[in-house]
């Protein structure tokens, strides 16, 4: 079972479902949140698991319909979610175990940053 954690360790995560393949999201609200390009999975919010004991997730409401999941301790970013929805969006740099996916497109490409090139022959889409 896919598990991970944000650096400090202090929010764990379980996903009891298989890794949809990620994809790379370059739009300015990813990048900023996460330093860089940030890659996730979608998985049913029913099948992770998060264990929280210090209470150190926090949320950020980036938009409207958005919500960005981070452990308050060591900022680290874990989670995508759009609110209501049935799925939540986990990044593949909080997984500890091998994950069994491949990157397999990139999206918001028209919001790239301009300090790197997508060369990978990957799928692009501008949204």
């Amino acid at each position: 079972m896919p598990s991970g954690s944000c650096l400090c360790g202090d929010v764990r995560f379980e996903v009891a479902a298989p890794l949809a393949p990620p994809d790379a999201c370059h739009c300015v609200a990813c990048r900023k949140c996460s330093g860089h390009v940030f890659a996730s999975s979608d998985v049913p919010v029913e099948a992770l698991t998060v264990r929280d004991p210090q209470g150190a997730l926090r949320w950020y409401a980036s938009s409207p319909k958005v919500r960005r999941g981070f452990c308050g301790r060591c900022g680290a970013s874990l989670f995508w979610a759009p609110v209501g929805g049935s799925k939540i969006a986990v990044a593949m740099g909080a997984f500890d175990t091998p994950t069994a996916t491949r990157l397999h497109m990139h999206i918001f490409v028209a919001e790239q940053g301009d300090d790197y090139t997508i060369d990978d022959g990957l799928p692009q889409h501008a949204r």
